[in-house]
């Protein structure tokens, strides 16, 4: 189904190069608000940072792709040294489209990485790519479509443990 995770993380951290090889995937898309840091927030934890390392090591391509605007992104994008698509409009796969086209690969090759289903997994969907979906960084959330939305989330997560799925630690 189209809004049932493909896959389930504990949080970014958890996704390796390995597991990302196994996959063939050599590039990520990923969230920013409660995916590599918390809502709103401005800080990276140093065990994200350290995953950042890890993915550049490895040779993965990394980019972000996020609704917020430039405003919100762009410090945030520059102090990790990432490229942003802002404004990208998920779930529509517009900011995805833009992405693959700078990142040169085929969708194959690209996976999202994102907390929400009705944005994050579905524009992935959407765009024919896979979605490793991250558990929120933080319970909370500022906004309030975001809440509304996070409410509609447990059938389509139960959905994925009940189809044998696992939480990827």
């Amino acid at each position: 189904m189209l809004l049932t995770p493909e896959y389930i993380f504990k949080n970014v951290e958890a996704i390796t190069p390995d597991f990302l090889q196994e996959l063939g995937v050599t590039a990520l898309v990923l969230d920013v608000d409660n995916t590599l840091t918390g809502d709103g927030s401005q800080q990276l934890d140093p065990s994200v940072s350290a995953w950042l390392d890890t993915m550049r090591a490895a040779g993965v391509s990394l980019t972000i792709v996020s609704n917020n605007t430039a405003k919100r992104v762009s410090p945030f994008a520059q102090r990790i040294g990432l490229a942003f698509v802002s404004m990208a409009c998920k779930p529509l796969p517009i900011g995805l489209m833009a992405a693959r086209r700078r990142l040169g690969v085929t969708k194959h090759q690209m996976a999202m990485v994102g907390d929400q289903i009705f944005t994050d997994r579905l524009a992935a969907g959407l765009f024919g790519i896979r979605c490793l979906y991250v558990m929120p960084r933080t319970p909370h959330e500022r906004n309030r479509g975001v809440r509304l939305k996070r409410k509609f989330e447990p059938p389509f997560i139960r959905n994925y443990y009940r189809k044998g799925g696992k939480l990827h630690e």
